[in-house]
């Protein structure tokens, strides 16, 4: 690949990712399954509240993720927030890159939570597809969690 083509790749995945926080945030779930590879890999076992249920936090599969997501913040108020990316083009098909992160997330009147403000890191491997880039793997990797 030449610069011009790893740098329009670059800014490719800059947009894919930027569709998944919208996406997410504005419960668009046909627009979030599509930012992923038919046979994605989404790993959220660093998340479970309860460690026993770590194991269900991993979840294959495009049509498996967006529902998943859906499920976990569908009653949310949502805002992610993904900055400083560092992209890096592994061949004309493939990427991996790490994001730093934010997120508030906030709970109905009424709910055991109220917020959740987290720092953290995504860190992803991309493939191109015929019709654009797609997430292959996303992995969340919190750095800290304040919760009210």
């Amino acid at each position: 690949m030449d610069i011009l083509e790893r740098l329009t790749a670059v800014e490719e995945i800059k947009q894919l990712k930027a569709r998944y926080f919208r996406s997410m945030d504005t419960k668009d779930w046909a627009g979030l399954e599509a930012v992923f590879c038919p046979d994605a890999e989404l790993d959220m076992r660093g998340e479970a509240a309860d460690k026993s249920k770590a194991a269900e936090g991993l979840v294959i599969g495009a049509a498996k993720i967006m529902p998943f997501i859906r499920n976990a913040v569908t009653d949310l108020v949502t805002v992610h927030h993904g900055h400083m990316p560092e992209i890096e083009i592994t061949s004309p098909t493939t990427a991996k890159a790490i994001w730093a992160m934010e997120d508030l997330l906030r709970w109905p009147e009424g709910a055991a939570l109220k917020t959740l403000h987290g720092f953290g890191h995504y860190h992803e491997t991309y493939r191109r597809l015929e019709d654009g880039w797609h997430i292959q793997t996303s992995t969340l990797t919190r750095l800290r969690v304040d919760i009210t």
